[in-house]
């Protein structure tokens, strides 16, 4: 077969989506708006499998901002309608109400119990170059029944996220000392007090929270009413940060474009100020102890704070990169994100405003015809709304479609937090400077990263 009836063959291909959350299913409805056959691949056993593990957890945005406009157009023949764009839905309704539905329309183009286990070009690893770009995709699945599918593709966007692999305690960004070995006392996720089981975990005790961002804000705000609801020993939490307190770590308050954000960041406040939680400051942690029936964190520089019953670690979350190893990526070598979208949303160096226009310029790599988009696409960055990732995949799908035009005419705004100024170093200990400055990001977070980082995570 020669080079054009190989092209016009994968062309006829279709477009294999990675993940069916918010974002990947969003990619699926554009590619059937541009007349493309898109194949969904969702490793769980429902679509949005993701978001309904924070089912509980209350979105800082409103119905408004968490639908694609092209996704509601493929549902209206369907008689769905629209919740009230101006309420804030859960993340369980965020999966019933919207993203099951249009699951539903798409039909079989959805495949749950499916994980994708890697991706390659057919007949060539990452080393070959021969005909390389000619070649169509190849994307090997395992089923929820151990059957394994090799399916071709004419492109490939992965959606996956990164709810799967939250970070770690440690300091250093890998595991404490200890930290396996204490894994029944540590959760990674914002826990559902309003669960009895869960509420019996946490009543009563004594809890560190590690984390800064709007899922910290989350488990702190809950911990507080569960104190002065419970009937028994008071319940108490230890709020570990990295970084020193300043003006900016409790968010933007009453100037933030997210009203519903920046009320979590003052009921975090608030649970300081009521004294319900004590901050520690500065504390990276190294080693996790056991202590008889407590856990005692030791940080780098030696400190010792007292024993807590439980560990909530909010520390953010980290892409699975493993499956895409036989592609060539071009990704940032801090935030693992692609190398032309890192500069515009690495806190290192960005402290104000919001993330710049983007779309399949910023979103491209070496490998052809492979996007990752969504939370996946940030790496490890905290910011993220779930409209950015709509405004990519219309984008992307555009690129796909051929349509360059389309593709490169990108229009984002987001909410800004009211938080501006300072380093932009999100676990950076306090100093005078970054105190004066404000420090901390201004670029509005909001999935996959629970609390209501359920769209995208905190600062």
């Amino acid at each position: 077969m020669n080079a054009t009836a190989t092209a016009a063959a994968t062309e006829r291909l279709p477009v294999v989506v990675v993940g069916a959350g918010p974002v990947g299913l969003a990619a699926a409805a554009h590619l059937v708006g541009r007349g493309l056959e898109p194949l969904v691949l969702e490793a769980g056993a429902q679509v949005g499998a993701a978001v309904r593990e924070w089912a509980h957890v209350r979105l800082f945005s409103t119905w408004g901002e968490v639908t694609d406009p092209a996704a509601e157009k493929l549902l209206a023949p369907t008689g769905w309608v629209k919740p009230d764009a101006a309420a804030y839905p859960t993340g369980g309704d965020w999966a019933e109400r919207y993203l099951q539905p249009l699951s539903d329309v798409l039909g079989d183009k959805v495949r749950v119990g499916a994980r994708v286990t890697g991706v390659s070009r057919v007949g060539r690893d990452r080393i070959v170059d021969a005909d390389r770009e000619a070649q169509p995709f190849t994307v090997h699945v395992t089923y929820a029944d151990g059957r394994e599918e090799r399916i071709l593709a004419r492109a490939v966007i992965d959606a996956s996220g990164t709810w799967a692999v939250p970070s770690p305690a440690g300091g250093d960004g890998l595991p404490a000392l200890g930290e396996r070995a204490a894994a029944d006392r540590i959760s990674y996720r914002v826990p559902d007090l309003k669960n009895p089981a869960t509420r019996a975990r946490y009543a009563g005790k004594r809890i560190g929270v590690i984390g800064s961002g709007a899922s910290a804000f989350t488990a702190l705000a809950s911990l507080a009413e569960l104190a002065t609801s419970y009937d028994g020993d008071r319940t108490h939490a230890t709020w570990i940060l990295r970084r020193g307190i300043s003006g900016s770590t409790f968010g933007g308050g009453t100037a933030d474009q997210l009203p519903a954000r920046g009320a979590l960041g003052l009921a975090a406040k608030a649970a300081v100020d009521e004294g319900h939680a004590d901050a520690v400051t500065g504390f990276r942690t190294e080693t996790i102890v056991r202590d008889g029936e407590g856990l005692v964190l030791v940080a780098e520089d030696g400190r010792r704070l007292d024993p807590v019953d439980e560990l909530i670690v909010l520390t953010g979350f980290r892409p699975d990169l493993s499956f895409l190893d036989e592609l060539r990526l071009g990704l940032d070598e801090r935030l693992q994100a692609p190398v032309e979208l890192a500069p515009l949303i690495d806190p290192n160096q960005h402290s104000c405003g919001t993330v710049y226009p983007h779309g399949v310029k910023e979103l491209s790599h070496p490998e052809e015809g492979v996007y990752l988009v969504g939370m996946k696409s940030y790496g490890r960055a905290p910011t993220f709304l779930a409209l950015t990732g709509y405004e990519q995949v219309r984008s992307v799908v555009a690129a796909v479609a051929g349509d360059r035009d389309s593709a490169e005419r990108v229009e984002l705004v987001l909410p800004e937090t009211g938080v501006c100024g300072g380093a932009g170093i999100f676990d950076q200990p306090q100093t005078d400077e970054t105190a004066d400055a404000g420090g901390g990001c201004c670029t509005a977070p909001a999935t996959l990263r629970t609390g209501a980082d359920a769209e995208s995570g905190g600062c």
